[in-house]
Order: structure tokens, then C-alpha cells, then sequence
């Protein structure tokens, strides 16, 4: 049998792909799983981002190849975007690219700037494929440890006691994934100022913005941001289109360059009306936001009911798309989730999918419906 690089060694398959098997089987089992795990809306894009699909579909070009750098307007859609959301100014022209979701752009932005050694330092806890793509381009995670007393925050004090001679990029995500924990402007000051001292890539993931969040911020609007920092961004939660693989990569044009480098060498494009559907959700009104956050309020309120049942604790000024919780005293994470998959086919994730920070922690995902969720609670 032909034997696997070896970088397949240093990696195991995604929590959720394993885990899913579980749950799937129980299901199949006929077990009533309610599936509180994952953070894919369920909730549909607007008519209007659904039309602008179907009407690219019989555009004359739409089934050709694709530029690798997206449509002209797409690109300016997203700098529009960001400059009345964010009040950002972003050139459409050399520091935008789009990408098919945000996770390829942890690969994409790894193989562009990481040689084999060098450093990364990554947030424990955090978003589990930021160490595991690090390890299949045979790059040195590092983690920097965030914890609740400091709001799940940098200590870069402490970061800066570790050996940062090898270290070219740092992954950082705020809001805060899986926790929820927001960041200020001054904060964000903060991680450029200390990405310019000691010469580091400073890539900040930015997907949920929008959900629960009346601030939203990115990091290139801090000044000087765009010399050291490349922005993630997606379209998944913010506009439910999370199966239509949709984000960005944005910063300085040498940035956005190397990047191309990489992602013009393994796709042909993003297809045409999958785009045309993007252009018309960064249009939508103001609506479109207060109505998402507005059914969302009324799911979080019910799972802040599920949790109190479930004697576990949580912050209420989080944001983002799930809630963050500590498990009840004396229960480990995944003992405790398991309990609740075989005694009550509940479905949540352990914090420690997310780093060894993680340990004594759950997350409860805002993606079900109400009855789902007080369904949920009746059985607790």
C-alpha cells in the first residue's frame, strides 16, 4: 500500500468530521439528535442575493473560467463594503481578493509567507485549523494562551517572553472564535504596534463581525495596520452562505500578490453567479443586519436558558454565533458533552476542540431553531 507523506502524520481529521460519524450513526439509530454543535446557519440568504445567482446563470459568460482575482465589481462591492462598515478605504484594484471561503485562505496565506521552521504563533483557545494547516506546510506552531480574566485577550507581555526569532505570522480572530470575546480599537492597536516590532505577519480572521454586534471593527483600520496585516473575512455568517464558499483576503498589493501566487496555481475562479449573488449581499440595507440579529437575540436568550439548566456559566457581552460556556464543576468537556449526546441527544461542542485552554468549557451554537432549542430544554 503506497504510504502518506509524512506531513499527514503531524495532523489528524477535522473534530467535526470525526465526530459527525458519531452523531450521524446515532441518528440513523433512530436517537432524536439535536444538533447544537455546529456553527452552519440554517437560516436562508435574502431573495435578492438568490435572484442575483439565477440570473447569472444565463449570463453569456457565466460558464467560462473565471478571473483568479474576481470581477471587477465584485471587488469593488467588497471595498464599498468595507468602507461603510468599517469606514475602511480599501482599493478595489490591488488589495482585495477574493477567495472560495476563508479556510482556504489559511492555506493560501500559509504557503505564501511560511518556510518550513518557521514559527506561528496561534490562540489557545482558537480556530483548530490555523495549527493544522501550520503543520501540513511543516511550519512550528506556537501557542499563546488566552484565558477569561483577560477577556480572552493577548497577554503580549507574556508573548513577547517566548523566542519570537523564528516567528513570521500570528493568527488572531476577533470577534473571538470560539468565545465570542470582542476586541477594542485600542487593542487592535495594540497587535499591529507589536507585529511592527518584531517583524511578524499579523493575519486577523474576521467572519462574524456582524453577528451580535453593534461595533463592528477591522484591524486595517487601524493606521499602519495594512504594512503588517492581512484580513480574512467571509460572507458565510453573515449573509447564511456558508455552502456557497465566499470570502476574502484583504491588505497591502505585496501582500495580496503573494498570496495570488498561491491561489491562482490551484483554482480557475469563483463561478459567475455565485459572485453576482456576493455583490448583491454586500448591498443589502441595514434591514437585512437588524433582521438577522434580531432572530438571533431570541435564540441566544433560549440558549442562555439551556445553559442555566445545564448549570453552566457564560458571558452575556459576548458576540458571534455561539455561546461560550463553563462547564458545570468537576466535569471535564468532552465527558460532559458525551453525557449529554447519550442521555439527552443533545449535540454541543467541548471547548477542547479549540486548544487546551478549552478544558472546562463548551459551546453551544445559535444554528436550530427555537423549537429546536426548547426542545432542547425540556429534555434537560
Amino acid at each position: 500500500m503506497m504510504e502518506v507523506a509524512k506531513r499527514l502524520h503531524s495532523v489528524e481529521e477535522y473534530y467535526f468530521s470525526k465526530k459527525l460519524k458519531e452523531v450521524n450513526a446515532l441518528k440513523a439509530a433512530g436517537k432524536p439528535i439535536i444538533n447544537l454543535g455546529i456553527g452552519s446557519p440554517d437560516l436562508q440568504p435574502s431573495k435578492q442575493v438568490v435572484a442575483a445567482l439565477t440570473a447569472g446563470l444565463l449570463d453569456a459568460n457565466a460558464h467560462k473560467y473565471q478571473s483568479y482575482q474576481g470581477l471587477p465589481e465584485f471587488r469593488q462591492a467588497i471595498a464599498d463594503f468595507y468602507k461603510k462598515q468599517y469606514q475602511t478605504q480599501i482599493n478595489p484594484d490591488t488589495e482585495v481578493l477574493p477567495l472560495m471561503g476563508s479556510k482556504e485562505g489559511i492555506m493560501h496565506v500559509s504557503l505564501a509567507f511560511l518556510n518550513e521552521g518557521d514559527g506561528v504563533l496561534i490562540p489557545n483557545p482558537g480556530y483548530p485549523t490555523y495549527a493544522a494547516v501550520t503543520k501540513l506546510v511543516q511550519a512550528n506552531p506556537i501557542a499563546y494562551n488566552l484565558d477569561e480574566s483577560n477577556n480572552w485577550l493577548p497577554n503580549l507581555e507574556e508573548i513577547e517572553k517566548l523566542d519570537l526569532s523564528k516567528v513570521k505570522i500570528m493568527w488572531t480572530s476577533y470577534p473571538h472564535m470560539p468565545t465570542g470575546a470582542k476586541a477594542s480599537k485600542t487593542d487592535l492597536k495594540k497587535l499591529v504596534n507589536f507585529a511592527k516590532k518584531h517583524d511578524i505577519l499579523l493575519v486577523n480572521d474576521n467572519p462574524y463581525s456582524f453577528i451580535l454586534n453593534d461595533k463592528p471593527l477591522s484591524i486595517l483600520n487601524v493606521e499602519g495596520a495594512k504594512d503588517v496585516c492581512l484580513e480574512l473575512n467571509s460572507l458565510s455568517k453573515t449573509f447564511n452562505m456558508a455552502g456557497w464558499r465566499v470570502g476574502v483576503v484583504l491588505g497591502s498589493p505585496k501582500h495580496i500578490n503573494a498570496v495570488l501566487k498561491v491561489k491562482s496555481n490551484m483554482d480557475s475562479g469563483m463561478f459567475y453567479g455565485i459572485q453576482k449573488g456576493a455583490i448583491a449581499a454586500l448591498n443589502s440595507p441595514q434591514e437585512w443586519f437588524d433582521h438577522l440579529n434580531t432572530v438571533y437575540t431570541i435564540r441566544r436568550k433560549l440558549i442562555w436558558q439551556l445553559a442555566d439548566k445545564l448549570n453552566c456559566t457564560y458571558d452575556k457581552e459576548a458576540s458571534g454565533l455561539f455561546v461560550w460556556a463553563k462547564a458545570p464543576k468537576g466535569y471535564k468537556s468532552e465527558t460532559f458533552i458525551d453525557t449529554l449526546l447519550h442521555d439527552k441527544s443533545l449535540f454541543i461542542t467541548p471547548g477542547t476542540v479549540f486548544g487546551t485552554q478549552g478544558e472546562g468549557y463548551v459551546r453551544f451554537s445559535l444554528c436550530a431553531t427555537t423549537e429546536q432549542i426548547e426542545d432542547a430544554i425540556a429534555r434537560v
